[in-house]
């Protein structure tokens, strides 16, 4: 018997992984970006 919507809660799963890891890199640019903008070791 096959599966029922294999392919599109698998291509779900994918899109959140992608949305997911595009949050994460941007949440590194911002931290990158304040670190360059108030330099706390003065």
């Amino acid at each position: 018997m096959a599966r029922s919507g294999y392919k599109s809660n698998k291509r779900q799963k994918e899109l959140a992984k992608k949305e997911k890891q595009e949050i994460k890199r941007q949440r590194k640019i911002d931290k990158k970006a304040d670190k360059a903008e108030s330099p706390s070791n003065i």
